[in-house]
């Protein structure tokens, strides 16, 4: 496992750019694993910025996002394939019909969560998977739990992750229960993984992950089990591993 400390979350997001960078020159027809959230909005500007100046192209590339809330249609502009429209997809030249996103308006979990692991497979896995951090060590929607779930599944989200999210909805009562979420297994066997995580919020779960045991009650402990890790952090959420 790699673990580089950046001084500011813009130097951070600049070191994981530069990360998928490097993996679209190698293979521009690679197949990445993308991720949502509040963290990697920075290293996507920055793959924005590359595409426009032409350093780096998706044209070639086929991506699939980690989850997606279970009952959100895709316009919703909560759901995780609005995010990476708004975030990346609308701003590169990557065909959108080689995106994939778990289909969370498809109420049948069991033949969704399928047919994106068919999917995956079609393509022979996931190249390069990015990966954020959850505050209790989830990673896409793999909540804490007793043992590690093999493929793309749904879950019931917990209350903390219900918290943590509600701040980009009206109101809490309008957060989804639930997701669809590629498996810890569906993740590992990635060939690469990157992860990215900043702020002091993140400090002792990040020291938790990486340097603690490997139990399902931290998902992300997990990836100490994978051979090609890649842990990017700011000061702040490195702050205990220093």
């Amino acid at each position: 496992m790699n673990i580089i400390i950046a001084d500011t979350y813009e130097e951070m997001s600049r070191k994981a750019a530069d990360v998928i960078a490097d993996c679209l020159a190698g293979d521009p027809s690679c197949v990445l694993g993308l991720a949502t959230g509040s963290t990697p909005i920075g290293l996507y500007a920055e793959l924005v910025r590359d595409c426009e100046a032409g350093k780096i192209s998706f044209a070639d590339a086929t991506t699939f996002n980690l989850d997606e809330y279970r009952g959100l249609d895709p316009q919703h502009d909560q759901s995780y394939r609005y995010f990476m429209q708004q975030n990346l997809f609308d701003h590169v030249d990557v065909d959108v019909a080689r995106t994939h996103v778990p289909d969370g308006s498809n109420p049948d979990a069991d033949a969704a969560c399928a047919a994106y692991e068919e999917a995956i497979a079609r393509e022979g896995g996931v190249d390069l998977q990015l990966l954020g951090l959850g505050h209790n060590g989830h990673i896409g929607f793999n909540e804490p739990c007793e043992c590690f779930p093999v493929d793309t599944h749904v879950v019931e989200l917990t209350e903390s992750t219900i918290q943590a999210n509600s701040r980009l909805f009206d109101s809490i009562d309008e957060v989804p229960r639930e997701a669809y979420t590629m498996g810890i297994g569906t993740i590992m066997r990635a060939a690469k993984v990157l992860v990215v995580a900043n702020g002091e919020g993140k400090a002792q779960i990040v020291r938790d992950a990486f340097f603690g045991p490997v139990t399902p009650q931290v998902p992300a402990s997990v990836l100490q089990l994978h051979p090609d890790v890649t842990v990017i952090v700011d000061k702040e959420a490195g702050a205990l591993i220093g």
